[in-house]
Parts: structure tokens; sequence; C-alpha cells
């Protein structure tokens, strides 16, 4: 029995990654290139606007359910209504709260950040989508409960799809910040829609919130982790957002944006399903220990390469193309933030997996010493080196992650040389054959297109010398998942 559930835990992980991974093949060419239109229709400041009211709005967030949501996820038996009820109930106070202090508060945002009324709607515009976002809550657990991540899929793909396409057209038209605004709002109301058609439930409150203790005493701790995440990632924009004006924020966000790609096209697809597969295994800590490792060398395996092909690609983008000769001082963040998220990718399924099997407690220690370790860092740098300084705190953070390899090693037994360093030292050779090539290939489109080209060969190269075996593996489990399909 065991090895039948196994199975089928495998199966449906694999078919939730598979969905996702092809959710991200349509829904990155269109994020890509809407990025890049945006960088050009939009100034560097209204770009900043965009990115630092998001991040008000993304820190709200982290109050809106006290971490009720990932504890129905990682609740072993189904969840009774009762539950489910008294989850939702709490999670509108909560979401109701905040957006009414906000409003009341905007005014003083707005005189202590700088940003005019085309700001201040843009903040409603987000305060409704974080409303709609929690209407989504419900059904988006009881789907990754299920691990039909496929639905979930499609509604973030229509999302992506409506708001892209708004956002670009409006921009081009010359309408700005509130280009932002029209697309939030749209997004928004699509989104809502079409999760409710693919996963309605029982929509109904409950006050009775003995219901949901059990669900609480994971929950709490959980979100008080992802709340020190918040105040490490999101509050820290926010400061800097005062620190370095909008202008300066828009550098920032642009060199984060542009680095985060290869993280957004893979790596949230597998963390997004192996938390509740990680969940489901937490009684077989053997299997959940290979698990773990395969997760891990498969991101790195495909982010290391990327990542580092990403920072020989961009200066000649930026020189190449006249339009985007603006962001040539974001060059150097950039490649600090290739860095700091290749350290992401390796640590990120880490701690997942301690919050899979209750280990919150280890979570909570490490997102503390990052989070302080941040504020210690991050602000003095930036004051000293402006958006440059910034970036290299964050680096310097991430930089410190060993310390969660030791303890996931420890803890789950896997091999982190496979998991960690095959995908660098692979990654290496490429870099040094293309930084050998680059003398020869002229600064042009043609020169860019072989260098890339060149760049894809090498690494092919060396993952069918060094790694067959594990590519026959992934290859195996796709076809499996096409036949079952």
């Amino acid at each position: 029995m065991a090895k039948v559930v196994g199975g089928e835990i495998k199966n449906k992980a694999f078919r939730g990654v598979g969905a996702l991974v092809l959710r991200n093949l349509l829904m990155q060419p269109i994020s890509f290139l809407g990025f890049v239109f945006l960088s050009i229709f939009l100034k560097r400041w209204e770009l900043g606007v965009f990115w630092a009211v998001s991040e008000i709005v993304g820190f709200l967030g982290y109050f809106s359910d006290i971490g009720l949501a990932a504890a129905l996820i990682q609740k072993k038996a189904e969840p009774k209504k009762e539950e489910i009820r008294a989850t939702f109930t709490a999670q509108q106070l909560l979401v109701v709260l905040l957006i009414s202090l906000v409003v009341i508060f905007t005014p003083w945002l707005q005189e202590r950040f700088g940003f005019d009324d085309q700001g201040r709607w843009l903040l409603y515009a987000l305060l409704f989508g974080f409303f709609a976002a929690s209407l989504k809550t419900i059904p988006s657990v009881m789907l990754e409960r299920r691990l039909q991540f496929e639905k979930l899929a499609i509604v973030d793909l229509v999302e992506q799809v409506t708001f892209t396409g708004l956002a670009v057209l409006l921009a081009w038209g010359g309408l700005g910040v509130n280009s932002w605004v029209l697309a939030v709002f749209a997004r928004a109301l699509v989104g809502v829609i079409l999760i409710y058609f693919f996963s309605p439930w029982p929509v109904g409150f409950s006050f009775h919130f003995e219901a949901i203790k059990g669900l609480i005493k994971f929950g709490l701790p959980f979100q008080t982790n992802s709340l020190l995440a918040v105040a490490k990632d999101r509050l820290v924009n926010i400061f800097l957002w005062g620190l370095l004006g909008s202008d300066g924020v828009g550098i920032l966000g642009w060199a984060q944006r542009w680095a985060q790609i290869p993280l957004r096209f893979l790596m949230d697809s597998v963390i997004r399903v192996t938390f509740p597969a990680y969940s489901r295994l937490q009684d077989n800590r053997q299997r959940l220990g290979r698990a773990l490792e395969k997760s891990c060398f498969f991101i790195n395996l495909f982010i290391f390469p990327v990542l580092a092909g990403m920072g020989l690609v961009m200066p000649k983008i930026v020189n190449i193309f006249p339009q985007y000769h603006k962001w040539t001082i974001a060059i150097v963040p950039f490649w600090w933030f290739l860095a700091n998220f290749a350290f992401g990718a390796a640590t990120t399924p880490l701690v997942n997996a301690f919050n899979s099997v209750g280990k919150v407690k280890i979570s909570f220690n490490l997102m503390a010493f990052w989070t302080i370790l941040t504020w210690l860092l991050v602000p003095p740098l930036a004051r000293l080196r402006g958006a440059n300084g910034a970036a290299i705190g964050l680096f310097l953070v991430s930089a410190s992650s060993f310390i969660a390899w030791w303890l996931a090693k420890r803890e789950f037994d896997f091999s982190l040389t496979k998991a960690i360093f095959s995908p660098l030292m692979l990654t290496l050779v490429m870099v040094t054959g293309l930084l050998i090539i680059d003398r020869y290939l002229p600064e042009t489109i043609s020169g860019l297109a072989i260098f890339i080209s060149l760049g894809v060969l090498i690494y092919g190269l060396m993952l069918v010398l060094f790694q067959k075996k594990d590519l026959i593996w992934f290859v195996n489990g796709i076809f499996d998942l096409v036949k079952k399909s």
C-alpha cells in the first residue's frame, strides 16, 4: 500500500510539475515580451512606482490568513467544511481590516514616498487585486491538496495574458502608470471567475473558530516564518523606495525582474508542487530524502547555466539595442541579483522540505537570521553605494545559505554534492568556454545569436557526457507523464 500511495503521489507530482512548466512555457514568452515593451514604453521611475506600490500590497498579503491556507494543504486528513468556512471567514476579516487601514493611511503614504494621484489609484487597484486573491485562496487550496495543478496552471495563464496584454497596449497608448491600474483590475476579475469555475466550494461564513485551532498550531508558526520573509524582502524594498526614490527602485526592480526569469520559469513550478507532495511523504523520510535530492538537482541543473548565461548576455543586449541604453546603469545590480538567485535556487527547496514535515522552527530560525542580516547589511550599503550597494547586501545575505544546506543534509540525509556542486561545475565549464569564444564574435544581433547557441551546445554536451543517467531518468519520466495524460 505504501508503494502504491508513494507511486501515485510521484505521478501526480510529476504531472503537476509538467503542467506548471508547460504553463510557464506559454507564460514566460508573454511575460518576457511584455516586460521588454514596458521597459521601452515606460520611464524608470514609472516602473519603480509600480514595483514599490506592489511591495506595499504584497506586504499585506502575509497578514491575510495567518498561515491557515498552508495548514489546510499540510493537513493529513481531508479538511472539514467547518474548518474551511472558518478559515475563509478569518481570512476575509483580516483582509478587510488591512485594506481599511491602508486606505486610511494613504495620504501619509503619498507624503512619505512622494507618489502622485496616479500612484494612489494604482494602490487602490492593487488593494482590489489583494481582495480578489483572498477569494481565490480556498479553491486554490483544494486544488493543491488534490495535486490538480493543471487547473491552477490554466488560471495563471489566463491571468497573465490578460494583465500583460492590457498593460502593454495601454502603455503603448501613453497612459503611463494608469496602464497598470486597468490591467490589475482586469486580471483580478478574470482570475476569481475562472478559479471558481474549476473549483467551486460551498461558500459560507463560520465564526466557529474552535474548528481551526488545530490548523493554527501549524499555520501561525508557518506564517510567522513567512512574515520574517516579507520583512526581509518586501519591507526592505519599501524602505529602499524611501531611501533611493522611484528611479532607484526602478533600477533595482528591472535588475531583479530580469534575474528572476529562470526562477519563475522552473523553480516556482517545482516549489509549488513539492510542498504538498513532500507533505504526503512526511512519514517516509527515506523517500522524502530522495525526492528532495532529485528536485534540488534538477532545479540547479537547469537554473545555474541559465543564470550564468544571462550574466554574459545582458550587457550585449543593452549595448546592441538603443531603446535599452537607459538600463546600462542596472547591469551591475543585475549581476549581483543573478548570484543572489543562484543561492536561492539551491536553498528554497530545502526550506520547503522543513515546512512540509512540520519542522517550522528550523525554517523560522533560518529566516530570523536572514532577516536580521538583511537589515544590518542592505540599508547601510544602499546609503553608501545606492542601487549597487543594495544588490551587494542582498547577495551577501544569500551567500550565508550554506547553513541551510548543512541543516538539510543532517535532517534528510541526501547528497549535497550531487544536488548543488555537480550542476555548478558544469556551469563553470560552460562559462569558461563562452568567455574564450566571446573574443572572436562581433557585438551584433547575429553575434549574440551565435553566442547563445554555442552556450546551449556546450552545456548540452556536458550534460550528455557527465549526467547521461539522470537525463535518461528525466526523459523517461516525461514519457510516462505523456502516456498517462
